[in-house]
This record gives C-alpha cells, structure tokens and sequence, in this order.
C-alpha cells in the first residue's frame, strides 16, 4: 500500500496508517509531505533496526507526478491520503478505473456548541486550546464556535482574555505558546478571511495588531471574530491557523443547523452536563466523531473517519484494521458423498 502523510502531525498521523497495515499483512511505501519528507525515512531506518524484513517499509521523496505513478502502479493495492480536498480529489483520479481502496482524510471546519449549562471555565479553556493547539495547524482543531445566548457574552470576553495571552515566537523556546505557520501564505490567507467577516458585519473582539510578529518566521496573530455571518469565509472554508469565529445561538435546533451547514464533517463538540441532551444532537449531527466535554483527541479503540468532503474512508480501531485487508472466502467440502 501507499501512504501519502501529512505534515502536522508527521510521526502521528503515520503511525495511525503504517502500523496497522503492517500488522493486517501488508507493505508499506511512505510519501511523506515535501515540508516533512525525512519523516519517511526515520519510519523505514526504525522498521530496519527493529528487524522488519527488507522492503517491509520503505519510503520515497517524490513530487506530484511521480507520486501519480505509484498511485498507477498495478503493484500498489491501497492508497491512503492525508491532506487537503483539492489533494485528495487529484489521488482519487489518479486511481480511479483500478479499482483499489482509497482512504482520504482531508479538510475539517469543526464546530463546537457550548451550551448555557456548559460548565463554564473549562468550557472556555478547553475550546479555546482546541481552536489555537499548533497554532490552529490541525484538521481536527476547533474552527467555529457557537454558543448558547445566555453564556454569548460572557464566553466571548472569557476567551478573549485567554487568547491574549498567547506568546508567539520560537516553538523551542521557554514562554513561548504559539508557534509560526508552516507555509508561506498561510498568514495573508488568514488576515484576508479575518478582514471579510469583518466587513461583513463581524465585530474583532481580539485583534491581531494586538500582538508583536517575530522578526523571523511565517507568523499568523491570533484573532477572535464574534458574530460574523453563517456564509462569510472565516465559518464555511477551512482556516487551519489561530483564527476562530464565535457565534450565538438560540438553543439547540439553531445549533445543529448551523453546525452541519457545512461542507465537512470530521469532528464536532458540544459542552454541557446533560448526557442525554448531548447525544441527542450528537446523533443529528453530520460527522465522523462527536465529544461530549472535549475536543482534539484521539482514541484508538474508536474509528477516525469522516464525512461529506473531509473524505472518506476510517484509520483506528478494528475498522481501521480491517479497511487494510482483503476478504477471501475458504469454502472446503472435506466429507464426499460415497
């Protein structure tokens, strides 16, 4: 099999691919992202000094087109991609009329619903860390958040204050808490999805000239937008930096309409102390996982998927393992008629 790997996670988001196809029978071949492509090569040097057999794993740096041949290639059975839609639609054409299974997980806009009876503190804390971890740079990270009328004000003031608490600079470095983007246009393709729902009727409540750019890096400011619109930019397309929207809602039929009026689907939260409130709208949601009191996590007995154009597709759990196999039916007639 074939796994393109994405760079935000580079060790993780592989493991959750190669391992287990390992342990299902199989060998692998990594392309890891051009911005992380020793990343392939430590996971063939590890399976090498474990003992695999050679060519169990092995890893190649290759661009596009190159990457297209192996995708062609009658000796690879199985794809497993890891990045952004447009990606991911350009490795399903590359392999359709073979045949073979194509896992894609690619974009997310994953929306949180904080309730009135949220407890609130950790509520706060833990959305707002879910938004701004790596710097927004994760497919699973919060990008909306909605929160119930009663609580709108106090939430977004609550979250203001934590975000302006973040010190960007040099990851490595002591106090600092967020770090720079991994590509180039990442910044100005943030500013410009902040300065639309501004316009459009948003209020800034944190700004990103509140905070001074390092001199070196690709730095994005943090920024928080209350009340933009449903359709501007900053709540429908995949922002993938420390940019979050916060809107109100009326209660819960309002949530979940806007929750899935989306074009993704891969993970979705609600905060609240009522069980049984939660999964009820967890089960009207459109996603692959839903949190009750937490985001951003992965558990390995659960299935990692999603829905709509975040993919298609599971890692994780026997349905991850099972994905990477190949049905065969042994029927044996052993007792002949005499």
């Amino acid at each position: 099999m074939l796994d393109i790997a994405a760079w935000n996670y580079p060790l993780l988001i592989a493991v959750n691919v190669i391992v287990p196809a390992v342990l299902a029978g199989n060998a692998v071949i990594i392309k890891h992202s051009s911005k992380t492509p020793l990343c392939g090569r430590a996971f063939t040097e590890a399976f090498a000094k474990a003992g695999a057999p050679e060519g169990l794993v092995q890893d190649i740096i290759a661009d596009h087109a190159v990457t297209e041949g192996f995708i062609r290639h009658p000796g690879v059975n199985h794809v497993s991609f890891t990045g952004s839609v447009r990606g991911g639609r350009e490795v399903s054409s590359a392999a359709a009329g073979r045949f073979i299974d194509v896992g894609l997980e690619l974009g997310g806009k994953d929306p949180a619903y904080v309730c009135a009876d949220a407890p609130f503190e950790f509520s706060v804390e833990n959305c707002v860390d879910g938004a701004f971890y790596n710097a927004g740079q994760s497919c699973c990270a919060i990008e909306r958040i909605y929160v119930e009328e009663p609580l709108y004000d106090r939430f977004v003031e609550a979250a203001a204050a934590l975000i302006r608490q973040y010190a960007m600079g040099d990851p490595m470095a002591d106090g600092v808490t967020l770090g720079p983007m991994a590509s180039k246009g990442a910044p100005a393709f943030l500013a410009g999805q902040v300065q639309d729902a501004v316009a459009r009727g948003g209020r800034l409540v944190v700004d990103p000239r509140e905070f001074a750019l390092p001199k070196q890096g690709w730095f994005a400011a943090p920024a928080l937008v209350a009340g933009c619109p449903q359709d501007c930019a900053l709540v429908q397309e995949e922002s993938f930096g420390p940019v979050i929207a916060v809107l109100p809602v009326s209660g819960d039929e309002e949530a979940v309409s806007l929750m899935n009026d989306s074009a993704y689907g891969l993970t979705a939260s609600i905060w609240t102390m009522d069980v049984a409130r939660a999964v009820h709208i967890g089960e009207r949601i459109e996603t692959g996982t839903f949190y009750l009191n937490r985001c951003d996590f992965l558990d390995p007995a659960l299935p990692w998927t999603g829905v709509k154009d975040t993919g298609k597709g599971v890692t994780l759990s026997r349905y991850g393992l099972l994905n990477l196999t190949q049905l065969k039916s042994m029927h044996l007639r052993t007792a002949l008629p005499t």
